[in-house]
């Protein structure tokens, strides 16, 4: 309970701005799905088969799991809230619509003839009792949707919408307990307090509650309009240069980077650089860049060559070749321009507790044909389903490992509690020394050369055309050690990524 208490006093001012984030997003959801669900089941609702097939309509988009739909927005919507809200209105339509409608047709046969024998039109029975009568059941699904676009607006911080869930995916990948726990009780306290809001607002007149919500829109404006209008100020650093989106996948080891990109950007530029870290998927932060949604992100030659080209080119080992089959692969698919990478290696790797490696004989990947019977292997979803992956260890080393994917970050949990005996790893995590693991030698080299470099559009490097020699800087530099040991510092000790890249590039000379 201290860590909870010390972690949260820490980060107050960061827990602030996400609980603000995650209460325009779930709003702002909430609002459109009312503005879509309620006029729509209003319209509907005299015609029982238009309005069942609406419903069953809006079940099956409900059951698209979130991440396939976050997926598929980014290409068109980019990142940040506009996918994020679009989603979570997705979800939301459905109960207020199925509730809207039970609400309608549970109402007496008789008042609806006494309405008829009165000669009233549809609107006036709508306008004078129905909606009156029908409002707590349209209330109780007005509740179930809030409820569940709060727990569900966790995701938004996987595409640079922020929120809490900035607090829980951190945790995961630091394994820190605190943040996960400061994450997942504020989200429900969050949503405790919408479903007893909107309880209490449910005994409230038709015209009360209506009042009340357009309030909240009102306010929802206002909260969207003062940051908008900042964001239209020019900026007193940017000058004639602009400002550059910088992104990167969930992990320490791209946050240092790209505040590296950061301050080298903007030491010897008059460009400013925003920051975008925690994507959780290469696919996201991919398909970001490719529809300008961000501007650069560090990505490994690697997985240019073995996961973004369509056609995988026959490269080798040698990190040279590697690179130039990346660089000039991405150039004519994308239209992306790979700048020179640095000098470390993160390859894929695969890693077991040293206790069990020495137990067992194992010292290679090839030895784990010894164990595969007995052990169970924990990989993430993306390195199982990789050539270089989970699918080379078994056409190259001919290996049948019983798999569980999960989470890259949680494998190292998996693998300290016993769950499972090996895992993937890059060879400059910091958990390896964390959890004392062994990295088994890669005797059929199944996994090619892995180097950091900046991945960004073409047309903006003709923009800015002196980001090339800018972040040259990093060419060559920073071997697997210093990188591990940069990892370690913010994963472990607890130290900003913005501040390891800045003593990083203040020792070497770079800043």
């Amino acid at each position: 309970m201290q860590d909870i208490i010390t972690t949260f006093m820490d980060r107050r001012g960061d827990w602030l701005v996400a609980l603000g984030q995650h209460v325009q997003i779930s709003l702002l959801a909430l609002m459109l799905s009312i503005i879509i669900a309620l006029p729509l089941a209003l319209l509907i609702q005299r015609w029982s088969r238009v309005s069942d097939a609406f419903v069953q309509v809006a079940a099956i988009f409900q059951t698209i799991p979130s991440m396939a739909l976050l997926g598929l927005f980014i290409p068109f919507m980019g990142i940040g809230t506009v996918p994020a809200v679009t989603a979570l209105v997705i979800y939301a339509i459905f109960p207020i619509l199925q509730n809207t409608l039970t609400g309608l047709r549970q109402i007496d046969p008789q008042l609806e003839e006494a309405g008829e024998a009165f000669g009233m039109t549809e609107w006036e029975k709508l306008r004078t009792y129905r909606v009156a009568l029908a409002m707590p059941v349209i209330m109780a699904g007005v509740r179930l949707s809030a409820v569940m676009i709060i727990g569900t607006a966790t995701l938004a911080a996987l595409i640079g919408a922020g929120g809490l869930g900035s607090f829980i995916l951190l945790g995961i990948d630091r394994n820190d307990t605190a943040l996960i726990l400061i994450g997942a009780l504020s989200s429900a306290v969050l949503a405790v307090l919408a479903h007893y809001g909107i309880a209490w607002m449910s005994r409230l007149s038709a015209r009360r509650v209506a009042a009340t919500f357009v309030a909240l829109a009102v306010a929802l404006g206002a909260s969207y309009a003062v940051p908008a209008a900042a964001r239209m100020m020019p900026s007193s650093g940017a000058g004639a240069s602009g400002h550059l989106v910088v992104a990167g996948k969930l992990g320490s080891e791209p946050e240092i980077l790209m505040n590296m990109y950061k301050q080298l950007i903007e030491k010897n530029s008059s460009i400013t650089v925003e920051v975008k870290p925690n994507f959780g998927k290469t696919t996201f932060v991919y398909n970001a860049l490719k529809a300008g949604k961000i501007d650069i992100y560090p990505e490994f030659t690697g997985t240019v060559t073995s996961s973004l080209l369509k056609k995988v080119p026959n490269a080798g080992t040698d990190s040279e070749a590697v690179y130039k089959a990346a660089r000039d692969g991405i150039l004519a698919q994308d239209n992306l321009a790979l700048l020179k990478p640095m000098q470390y290696q993160n390859t894929y790797a695969l890693a077991v507790k040293t206790d069990y490696a020495q137990a067992n004989g194992l010292t290679s990947i090839s030895d784990l044909a010894k164990v595969q019977d007995s052990a169970r292997a924990g990989f993430s979803l993306e390195f199982n389903d990789r050539e270089d992956g989970g699918k080379g260890l078994a056409s190259v080393y001919g290996l049948n490992l019983n798999v569980a994917t999960m989470e890259p970050a949680l494998r190292y949990q998996a693998i300290e509690n016993g769950d499972v005996q090996v895992v993937d790893a890059y060879s400059t995590d910091s958990q390896i020394a964390q959890y004392n693991l062994t990295i088994l030698k890669d005797d059929k080299h199944l996994f090619p050369p892995y180097q950091g470099a900046p991945l960004m559009r073409e047309e903006t490097l003709k923009k800015y055309p002196q980001l090339e020699g800018i972040l040259d800087k990093l060419a060559g530099k920073i071997t697997e050690e210093q990188m591990s040991h940069m990892n370690y510092e913010v994963n472990v000790q607890g130290k900003k990524p913005a501040d390891v890249a800045k003593t990083f590039l203040t020792e070497q000379g770079i800043l």
